[in-house]
């Protein structure tokens, strides 16, 4: 059985997730339906490719990714499928995409990327705003099926692209950027932490609170305490302990964070 992720910005509300799920289960009654999340905020296709981009490497080979964030749904921004290495990817072409196939290209993983012209594929009857239920889930569908993914479209050489903020280099250490924030109010910068872990003495500035060195992990300092430590993906992410540092330092997407080395 093949398994099927899904990442949408649709939220729980309204039935547009359950919805994704009775068309995939039609074409596809055997797959295994995964929920990477779908409390994206509307719109933020950035948000939406890095938690993608941060799930996908932990399913199975062959499995198929069905993501929807999709501000341009209607309007002629192409449909498209893509095989990275062993993954598959069900998405519209507006740079949802990007940090897997960077990966990808930097692993020197083989790329097949397709627009989903085929409308054999698609539901019966198109809805111009709801294209997640129409052309990508049953094209995700038959494709965890077993259809080839060169049956489902044409092939393209080139998506848009939107690479994510990287850090810059500095006389001091690195500049690097906040890439979001999670339910517990944790900052994940885009900051490497096989960067800087083995510097004896570190610096973080963020809206004007320093932090000196790593933590080891939170429960090595005290409630309360702003630390900066290695995240579960292997990012600098500061946090506040049992507390949240986007509330505590009114940080936003994109503030910018000094790193100081001092070997």
């Amino acid at each position: 059985m093949t398994t099927i992720s899904l990442t949408t910005d649709f939220g729980n509300l309204n039935g547009f997730v359950g919805t994704l799920k009775g068309v995939i289960w039609n074409i596809a009654p055997g797959a295994q339906i995964a929920d990477i999340t779908h409390d994206i905020p509307a719109q933020d296709v950035r948000q939406g490719a890095i938690a993608l981009w941060r799930a996908a490497p932990f399913f199975p080979p062959g499995s198929v990714h069905i993501a929807v964030v999709d501000p341009g749904v209607g309007t002629d921004r192409r449909p498209i499928g893509a095989r990275f290495g062993n993954q598959f990817f069900i998405a519209p072409d507006n740079g949802l995409l990007t940090p897997m196939l960077e990966d990808a290209e930097a692993a020197g993983e083989s790329v097949q990327i397709i627009c989903l012209d085929q409308s054999r594929f698609w539901l019966p009857s198109i809805c111009r705003t709801f294209h997640g239920r129409d052309i990508f889930a049953p094209c995700g569908a038959h494709l965890a099926n077993g259809v080839p993914l060169s049956e489902l479209g044409t092939p393209v050489t080139e998506i848009v692209r939107k690479p994510l903020p990287k850090p810059e280099q500095t006389e001091q250490g690195f500049r690097a950027h906040i890439l979001l924030a999670d339910v517990f109010g944790n900052l994940t910068t885009d900051l490497p932490a096989s960067w800087v872990k083995d510097y004896e003495k570190i610096t973080f500035t963020l809206r004007g609170k320093k932090i000196e060195g790593l933590a080891l992990s939170y429960g090595h300092k005290q409630i309360g305490d702003l630390v900066a430590l290695e995240d579960s993906e292997g990012y600098i992410e500061i946090a506040v302990v049992n507390g949240s540092a986007k509330n505590a330092l009114s940080a936003q997407i994109d503030d910018v964070v000094e790193v100081c080395l001092n070997a």
